[in-house]
């Protein structure tokens, strides 16, 4: 049973986005924690050394999705 879980989807830039992974590259490089805020709280999450990663592209006729899920 999840404690809890956040999901958000929204339209952003293809900028945006290389900005967010690159938030997010530089918390795993430098820190122990990844930090969230959402609707007003602030989340931490402790990552440690090893991490599962999957990478996942789909191609179909109309559409791509680019998956990328890490596991600990």
């Amino acid at each position: 049973m999840d404690i809890f879980e956040i999901k958000q989807k929204e339209s952003v830039s293809r900028e945006e986005v290389a900005e967010r992974l690159r938030l997010l590259a530089d918390m795993l490089a430098r820190h122990n924690d990844l930090e969230f805020d959402r609707d007003g709280m602030h989340f931490t999450v402790h990552v440690p050394d090893q991490l599962q990663l999957k990478v996942e592209l789909e191609v179909e006729s109309d559409k791509r999705e680019l998956e990328i899920e890490l596991k600990w």
